[in-house]
């Protein structure tokens, strides 16, 4: 029996039927739906409508489902049920009989799909933001087993400055750490409670809106009953958070294939997640890393589709808003599928010190520390910068570095040119001069390591305090 068939003479045309219903894909909300219901069978328990007993039939009813769904797998094979929480019902019917009935009194499905997402996506947060520190635990692992290992950085895709290997992998590390910032205020605005708001201008009976927040763990119920059971900001907030953290995730990727060529050589690719070439035997290709870079578009996909959906949509609840699911659903799930995958790749993954240091004492790189040289002499910067420019010429016409100038021949560039000059565009000197708090220098890299840990220590801890 239908939820809503009372009014209708003639059954949904059949085609029409299976192309509305949502269960083959709202079926993951059944652990949400089961914990809503109960809050709300407490909620009528209170209000009288529910005896003590019926109580506690429908409590073990609820909780009987939630067993058998974990115990069989085709359990979820309904092809009757509209949703999840006609499923719900029907079986709840089936195993207390009439009694299940009156768990829907006083509610909507309206206010129940609200719930049950932001059920849905709270937890989603927590299990991301565990997911993530591991993630960060990981990069921040490899970052201080780096020690004082030099690699190039790069502006333009051009060789700029030596940075020690770990400073490079910290800016990783901020990047997600602003994810996590980005999920934990997500999240203050997903933790209030739709129960009680009706199908559109509240519940019917009178029932404790504070208590079934409090016992759903919801800081409140929300303000409005019309916005509560139109409101997907949430689900939206949510998957834009998703959609700049893929982001993240595809530039690591990327970097970490043009790293992984020989043209760069500062990577070996981890085996274990990498496949060959079907008709190339000397190929391993980085098939986890590109899969990465490609799921960031998939998931932008996902926000793209929810912004579409909401931006026309009137008050209040309209069955557009079922086509939100499906992209929020697919976006969470392959962003905790990607993250655990990401962890294992970077703690298998090893690093060619010695071709990264060979290549950050090429090129040029300790150019700005040479222009810095002249300004510590009170050579003006911009004259500072030409002078060195004009013996970075001389040695592309030389095939040397800058080191290898005679100081002669500099000081006919700029007098302030010394004999000092050469050790100090050395590379652990060039590395040295950048101490200031976020710079290279080795001292300013151990603190923003031992902040970065202490930093993810307290994302872990967040994520125990809601538990």
């Amino acid at each position: 029996m239908k939820m809503w068939s009372g009014r209708f003479r003639q059954p949904l045309d059949t085609a029409f039927e299976r192309w509305q219903r949502s269960f083959p894909f709202d079926c993951c909300l059944l652990p949400y739906e089961l914990e809503a219901s109960a809050a709300h069978a407490k909620a009528l328990e209170h209000a009288g409508v529910l005896s003590s007993e019926e109580l506690a039939k429908t409590l073990r009813g609820l909780e009987q489902i939630a067993e058998k769904a974990q115990i069989d797998p085709k359990f979820l094979d309904d092809s009757e049920a509209e949703d999840v929480h006609h499923f719900v019902e029907k079986q709840l019917v089936a195993l207390i009989g009439e009694t299940g009935y009156k768990l829907h009194s006083g509610r909507s499905r309206n206010e129940q799909i609200a719930t049950d997402l932001r059920l849905y996506v709270r937890d989603a947060i927590d299990r991301l933001q565990l997911a993530l520190a591991d993630w960060m635990g990981a990069l921040l692992e490899r970052a201080q087993k780096a020690g004082t290992a030099a690699m190039p950085a790069y502006t333009h895709l051009q060789r700029a400055e030596p940075v020690l290997v770990g400073h490079w992998l910290l800016a990783y590390i901020e990047m997600f750490l602003r994810d996590s910032e980005r999920l934990a205020d997500c999240r203050k605005r997903v933790n209030v409670c739709p129960l009680g708001s009706g199908a559109v201008a509240g519940a019917t009976l009178e029932l404790d809106r504070e208590a079934m927040a409090a016992d759903l763990g919801f800081d409140a119920p929300t303000a409005n009953s019309l916005d509560a059971t139109s409101d997907r900001d949430f689900a939206l907030e949510f998957v834009q958070a998703l959609a700049v953290m893929a982001v993240h995730l595809s530039r690591w990727a990327e970097e970490m294939i043009r790293f992984s060529t020989q043209e760069y050589g500062f990577i070996a690719l981890p085996e274990s997640y990498s496949t060959g070439s079907s008709a190339m035997p000397q190929k391993k290709n980085p098939d986890l890393l590109e899969l990465v870079r490609g799921k960031a578009g998939r998931i932008a996909g996902a926000e793209q589709a929810l912004l579409v959906t909401i931006k026309g949509l009137p008050l209040a609840y309209n069955k557009d808003l079922q086509e939100t699911q499906e992209p929020l659903f697919d976006a969470s799930q392959t962003i905790l599928a990607i993250l655990p995958l990401a962890t294992g790749w970077m703690q298998d993954v090893e690093f060619d010190y010695e071709r990264m240091k060979q290549a950050a004492q090429g090129g040029f790189m300790n150019a700005w520390a040479a222009a810095t040289y002249l300004v510590q002499r009170g050579v003006p910067s911009r004259l500072a910068h030409e002078a060195v420019g004009k013996a970075v010429r001389l040695c592309l016409d030389r095939g040397c570095e800058l080191q290898d100038l005679p100081v002669e021949e500099l000081q006919q560039i700029h007098p302030a040119f010394d004999r000092d000059f050469a050790k100090n565009v050395t590379l652990d000197a060039v590395l040295s001069i950048h101490d200031v708090p976020g710079g290279t220098a080795g001292d300013a890299v151990k603190e923003a390591l031992a902040r970065a840990e202490q930093r993810i220590s307290k994302v872990r801890g967040e994520v125990h305090a809601h538990a």
